[in-house]
């Protein structure tokens, strides 16, 4: 089944305190954590804050900003004495401890504000968020206190297949990480000196949720899964699993570019999925890109597919790296050329093609 992040959150945070449990009586104030212009101290103190703002996020349902507050670890507030290393781990714990909960209470539809790239994340966006908060800035501490650290396998794999999307997967995932985040160097590929993650990209329309597929759930998708959504009878459909099996295909390859990957329809009326539709990769040299789309059968017949296609080609031909679309349709599929005909593609050529389809465009 899916992990949707609470246990790795709590595995993550188990694992730094694990790490420094065993050195409170340290200095964590005069040494900088690895590269960073942070203390020890600030950079723990930092991923506290950080996991105490996601669960804020998740759990307010916060829609255009940041909620409000901040937390304070010195007790100066209120005449307590500052609070000492080994207090430093208990927030961790306790912060944790929220952004699990938050995760495995909040629905699967909802989401909250973060401004990176498409400005929400959904509950296992900030699960792995924290995560990589948590694993990246422990490997940052471990380095200024001369300690080794590794996290558990299974966590550099969660971050990377749910918030990196972009970045082609090496053989050692919390290496791959490492460089990913402009902490280590792997070979033959340059050193990153600015990185950024990536949640989903969600695109709404009057009655739909088109909602990226990561490769996390595309892997889910392609091997028999849900993928994590809650399907309609006969979801999904034969197509969208192929269309998963793309998406993986172009992320172990390191093409993956996630506004042209696989979008999983969701009804907002139940928070069903009744189909997939999207790109079969990025625009090519010519700017040019190839959609397709299928859904249960029970969905079909609603106009879903005609306002799906719509909004997603709307918004690709609205991009200055795309210029026209093209899709391919059976010649006796009579409902699927109805659909992209009302959202405009012209039919290109009389012949069929090898696979014995109809190639039709629609150009900007």
């Amino acid at each position: 089944m899916l992990s949707m992040g609470g246990d790795e959150v709590d595995e993550a945070v188990a694992s730094v305190v694990a790490l420094l449990r065993p050195v409170v009586d340290r200095d964590w104030v005069g040494v900088n954590a690895g590269l960073l212009e942070w203390s020890c101290r600030q950079t723990a103190e930092h991923v506290a804050s950080d996991l105490i703002a996601y669960a804020g996020q998740l759990a307010g349902r916060a829609q255009s900003a940041y909620v409000p507050f901040e937390i304070t670890l010195d007790g100066s507030e209120d005449g307590l004495d500052p609070a000492d290393n080994a207090g430093v781990l208990d927030v961790l714990t306790a912060t944790g401890a929220l952004l699990t909960a938050a995760v495995r209470t909040a629905p699967r539809h909802v989401r909250a504000f973060h401004p990176y790239p498409f400005r929400s994340a959904n509950r296992e966006g900030f699960a792995a968020m924290g995560v990589a908060e948590v694993i990246l800035h422990a490997h940052d501490i471990a380095e200024g206190l001369g300690l080794p650290y590794e996290p558990p396998t299974q966590l550099a794999e969660f971050v990377l297949t749910r918030i990196f999307p972009h970045v082609q997967p090496g053989p050692d995932r919390w290496q791959t990480l490492l460089w990913a985040t402009g902490r280590a160097h792997l070979p033959g590929r340059a050193p990153l000196a600015e990185w950024r993650w990536s949640n989903n990209l969600v695109i709404d329309t009057e009655r739909l949720r088109m909602e990226g597929v990561t490769p996390a759930a595309a892997v889910d998708l392609s091997t028999g899964g849900t993928g994590g959504f809650d399907w309609i009878e006969g979801g999904p459909f034969y197509g969208t699993r192929e269309a998963a099996g793309m998406v993986v295909k172009a992320y172990e390859a390191g093409v993956h570019r996630p506004e042209f990957g696989l979008f999983v329809l969701v009804r907002r009326e139940d928070d069903r999925a009744i189909g997939g539709m999207g790109f079969h990769g990025a625009p090519d040299e010519e700017h040019k890109a190839e959609v397709g789309y299928d859904l249960a059968e029970p969905a079909r017949g609603h106009g879903y597919a005609t306002e799906a296609l719509r909004t997603l080609t709307e918004r690709a031909l609205a991009r200055d790296d795309v210029r026209s679309l093209f899709a391919t349709v059976k010649p006796d599929n009579a409902p699927s050329q109805a659909v992209i005909g009302r959202v405009g593609f012209v039919r290109v050529s009389e012949e069929l093609d090898a696979e014995g389809l109809q190639a039709y465009e629609l150009r900007g």
